[in-house]
C-alpha cells in the first residue's frame, strides 16, 4: 500500500503509540483486500456493535486505550439498536437474570461509546438514516460503516459509498478518518455482474425478494429491471421503505452491499444500464420463484405445531411511516372481526426519535397501547440471543430476523391474521 508523508509517520509512531496501531491495523486490513491506498472519509458514521457481552474484555481495554489517548470519531455517531427492553417485552424473572448475564459489560460499554462520539442515548438504531434520526450520508460521500442492512441502503438508495467493514474497523477508520481504497469505494465495483428481471405478476414482498435475490448473487452487485412497475421514485416514503426491507434480506440472505434498480435508484438513473458488465448473468424472478423461496424457510421452534406467544416486527428497525401503517392495519383488522385487542404480544421495533414523533398523536398511541402493542427501540436478534426468549414461538415478518435467529417467518398479510386470531393457518392449533 502506497501511504503519504503523513500516513507513514503515524504508520511508524511519530504521533504516538496508540495512533500507530489504529494506523497499522487499517493497513493490514487493506492489504488483505488488495487495497492500493488509502482514501479520506467525508461522510458520518454508524457503528455496528451496540451489544456489549461478557467474555470480549479484549474490546473494551482496547476502546479504553483509545478514550485514554484522547480519541474520538472525526464525527459523532450512531449506532446500532440496544440489545435488551425489558420494559416494553415481557419478560420473566429468569429472562431478565440472562440478559443481564450475557450483557453485563453493557453500562461500560455505554460510557465508552459517548467518550468515543456518540451522539446521544437515543442514537440507536440499525435504520440511522431515517429523518428523525437524522445520520444522512449525501450522495458520493465515502463512508466506512458495517451494519449491513445500513450499508446496502446508503450504497443503493442514497448513493454514498462504503464497504461492509468489520466492527471496530469502521470505528478505528472513524478516528483516523480514513479507509482502505477497495470494493465498493471504487467505480468498477459498482458495477453489476447480475441483470434481476422480476416478472411476477404484482408486487412482491420485499422481504422475500430481497432473500431471493441474495442467495443468488450473493456478495455480487444485482441490475434489478421489472421492478420500478411496482414503486414510485425514491422520494416516495412506501419506496424507502420497501427498499430499505429489500437490502437488509439480499444483505442477510446473501452479502449483498449494493443493488441498482432501473428507473428507480440513484445511479441507476444516471448511468441505466451502462452499470452492467459485459458479461453479466441474467435471472428471472416469478410468482414460483417466490412462493418457493417462501416454502423453503424452515421452522426452528422446538415444537412446530405451538402456538405463538410473540411478534417481533421491524428489524431493521421501522420508518414513522411503516409504524402508522401497521397501526392503522391492526385497527382495521380488529375492527373487522369486532375484536378490542390482538391474541399474540406484538412489539413494532424502531428508534426513540420516532416513538417520541409518533407518540405527538398521543390517541393514536393509547389506541396502539390498547390494541396490546407496545414500542421498543432494541434490536429483536439481540433479544432472541438470550436462550430462553429463543425457546419461545416468535414470529416475525424479517427475513434478516428470521435468518439470524429461531423466529419464523412470516408475510405481512399472513401475519397480521395470526397476531389478531392468535392461530396460525393450516396449524394443528387452528
Amino acid at each position: 500500500m502506497q501511504l503519504t508523508q503523513e500516513e507513514l509517520e503515524i504508520f511508524n509512531g511519530e504521533k504516538g503509540p496508540v495512533m500507530q496501531k489504529l494506523m497499522q491495523t487499517i493497513v493490514r486490513f487493506g492489504d488483505c483486500f488488495g487495497a492500493k491506498k488509502l482514501v479520506n472519509l467525508d461522510g458520518p458514521m454508524h457503528l455496528v456493535n451496540t451489544t456489549a457481552m461478557a467474555g470480549l474484555d479484549s474490546i473494551y481495554d482496547i476502546l479504553d486505550q483509545l478514550i485514554e489517548a484522547g480519541f474520538k470519531t472525526k464525527q459523532p455517531f450512531t449506532t446500532d439498536p440496544w440489545p435488551m427492553d425489558m420494559v416494553n417485552i415481557k419478560t420473566t424473572d429468569e429472562e431478565r437474570a440472562e440478559f443481564l448475564r450475557i450483557y453485563e459489560p453493557q453500562e461500560r460499554y455505554l460510557k465508552q461509546l459517548l467518550a468515543l462520539g456518540l451522539i446521544n442515548e437515543e442514537a440507536f438504531s440499525c435504520a440511522c438514516y431515517l429523518p428523525q434520526i437524522g445520520n444522512i450520508p449525501k450522495e458520493g460521500q465515502r463512508l466506512a460503516w458495517a451494519e449491513s442492512s445500513a450499508v446496502v441502503y446508503v450504497n443503493s438508495v442514497l448513493g454514498a459509498r462504503t464497504n461492509r467493514n468489520s466492527a471496530y474497523i469502521e470505528l478505528f477508520c472513524n478516528i483516523l478518518g480514513k479507509a482502505p481504497e477497495f470494493g465498493l469505494l471504487k467505480d468498477e465495483n459498482r458495477k453489476a455482474p447480475w441483470l434481476v428481471d422480476i416478472q411476477t405478476s404484482k408486487k412482491p414482498n420485499g422481504q422475500v425478494l430481497g432473500s431471493v435475490i441474495g442467495r443468488k448473487v450473493v456478495e455480487d452487485v444485482p441490475y434489478i429491471i421489472g421492478l420500478d412497475r411496482f414503486l414510485t421514485d425514491i422520494s416516495d416514503f412506501d419506496t424507502q421503505d420497501y427498499l430499505k426491507d429489500l437490502g437488509a434480506a439480499a444483505a442477510s440472505n446473501g452479502a449483498v452491499g449494493l443493488f441498482h434498480v432501473e428507473n428507480v435508484t440513484p445511479e441507476a438513473l444516471r448511468y441505466g444500464r451502462k452499470l452492467l458488465l459485459d458479461d453479466y448473468q441474467t435471472f428471472v424472478v416469478t410468482d414460483q420463484v417466490i412462493e418457493d423461496t417462501v416454502v423453503s424457510y424452515p421452522v426452528l421452534w422446538n415444537n412446530k405445531d405451538d402456538t405463538p406467544v410473540l411478534c417481533l416486527i421491524g428489524c431493521p428497525h421501522l420508518s414513522l411511516n411503516q409504524v402508522n401503517y401497521w397501526y392503522h392495519q391492526i385497527e382495521k383488522e380488529l375492527n373487522n372481526r369486532n375484536m378490542k385487542s390482538l391474541a399474540v404480544q406484538t412489539v413494532l421495533l424502531t428508534a426513540k426519535p420516532v416513538i417520541s414523533e409518533f407518540k405527538k398523536n398521543p390517541d393514536d398511541f393509547e389506541k396502539l397501547s390498547a390494541f396490546g402493542v407496545t414500542l421498543s427501540n432494541t434490536c429483536p436478534i439481540m433479544y432472541m440471543n438470550n436462550p430462553l426468549c429463543a425457546s419461545r414461538p416468535v414470529i416475525t415478518n424479517s427475513n434478516k430476523a428470521r435468518t439470524y435467529s429461531t423466529s419464523r417467518f412470516f408475510e405481512d398479510s399472513e401475519l397480521l391474521d395470526i397476531i389478531v386470531s392468535g392461530k396460525i393457518k393450516g396449524g394443528k392449533n387452528e
